[in-house]
């Protein structure tokens, strides 16, 4: 489905990606793992459109993405949920989540494609008339991967989509992902801290400075040197910030 290879970045002179490669197939979790500034939304964001690649190849269902529009590549069928969540503040929840389909076609309808993103994440129910800047982090969260979900994708890209939530909370995200993955949409998420990688995760890559260090299932990365020592590092940075 979504395939990267041999991905070089660079940002204002700086080299931020060096020769990425990464794949996610349809119905599978995979999980990009690395601390703070390792290249993890440089990648996403220039699979999305919004960073132009030095070389290397992005494809997407044997189409390729280099040199399209990030309006292009969503329409493609690739939703994306950033860190920053940019839920709208002056519409509703329920105005947030609808909003892909007043402006993007889909193979399901408007009303299934709503239906679905509540059936996500049910707890938004409740707050369908609430204004974007009413709601706490948690819930801007589920909004935004609501929101990328009513877009009709087969592959999600969701970046950090636990990070710096309440314990309470996180559970409902998992939950939301676990049961996306299990609809047959491939999920791409980053992650800073390796405890925050679901136990259903099919493969991950942990990325160090820009370079994928290891490719694997979760098991092994477990049983890595290597990776244990960046997991190391995540932690404590994690724990610091």
């Amino acid at each position: 489905m979504l395939s990267v290879r041999n991905l070089v970045v660079d940002i204002q002179g700086s080299r931020i990606l060096r020769a990425v490669s990464l794949e996610a197939r349809a119905g599978e979790l995979v999980c990009l793992v690395g601390r703070n500034g390792a290249g993890k939304t440089t990648i996403f964001r220039t699979i999305m459109g919004f960073r132009a690649p030095v070389s290397g190849e992005i494809d997407f269902e044997d189409a390729s993405l280099v040199g399209r529009k990030p309006y292009e590549i969503a329409r493609r069928g690739i939703g994306f949920a950033p860190e920053e969540s940019e839920v709208f503040g002056e519409l509703t929840v329920a105005e947030n989540i609808a909003l892909p389909t007043w402006t993007q076609a889909g193979g399901h309808n408007q009303t299934e494609r709503i239906a679905l993103a509540y059936k996500v994440f049910p707890g938004l129910e409740r707050y369908r008339e609430r204004g974007g800047q009413q709601l706490s982090g948690g819930e801007r969260k589920m909004v935004s991967i609501a929101r990328a979900l009513a877009s009709d994708p087969r592959l999600l890209l969701l970046d950090e989509p636990t990070e710096g939530l309440s314990p309470i909370i996180v559970p409902s995200i998992i939950d939301g992902i676990a049961s996306i993955r299990s609809m047959g949409h491939a999920v791409l998420i980053a992650e800073s801290n390796m405890h925050h990688v679901p136990d259903f995760a099919d493969r991950l890559y942990v990325i160090e400075r820009g370079e994928v260090i290891f490719s694997g299932t979760p098991k092994e990365a477990l049983k890595n040197p290597l990776v244990a020592r960046v997991a190391g590092a995540t932690d404590a940075m994690s724990t610091a910030g």
